[in-house]
């Protein structure tokens, strides 16, 4: 397989469950699903999409495979936090996730945004690998919902 196969496109209503079951699944192997992950995975269009936020979808063989999400923030720096990555274990390793991560890039900057945001934990080796591949750089930040959340970061986009 060549991620030369794989469609990235915007989120609609059908891959709803699809969006939160790639979430749960990562989410649960590593972590305890958190009130802020049902949130967001129970009711993406409320909490992210009708907020200014973003969601697109990697397909493979028309099977949703990959997500990642833009949760529109309310703060002076960040516009956007990047949130909910995640490619299923089946397709790991092929550059799905890269995909995915120049795409919500690329959505961001059509937006007009300067600033991206995320929140991670260091066990999750290969995403933060592709986080500081992308230009993410570790920042000092407050309060966050995640109990997991052991590393912030930040992306200037130009």
């Amino acid at each position: 397989m060549t991620t030369d196969t794989v469609i990235i496109t915007d989120f609609s209503p059908e891959y709803k469950q699809a969006f939160k079951q790639l979430n749960e699944e990562w989410i649960s192997k590593y972590f305890v699903m958190e009130e802020a992950d049902y949130k967001a995975l129970d009711n993406p269009e409320s909490y992210i999409l009708n907020k200014g936020g973003y969601i697109i979808m990697a397909l493979y063989n028309n099977e949703p495979v990959g997500t990642c999400a833009l949760i529109k923030m309310d703060d002076e720096k960040y516009d956007f936090e990047l949130a909910k990555m995640a490619v299923s274990p089946n397709i790991q390793g092929k550059g799905i996730g890269k995909k995915l991560m120049q795409a919500v890039v690329d959505k961001a900057k059509s937006k007009g945004a300067k600033w991206l945001y995320l929140e991670s934990n260091t066990i999750l080796t290969p995403a933060i690998t592709l986080y500081e591949k992308t230009g993410f750089v570790k920042v000092e930040r407050a309060a966050t919902p995640y109990e997991r959340c052991n590393i912030q970061m930040e992306l200037e986009l130009k």
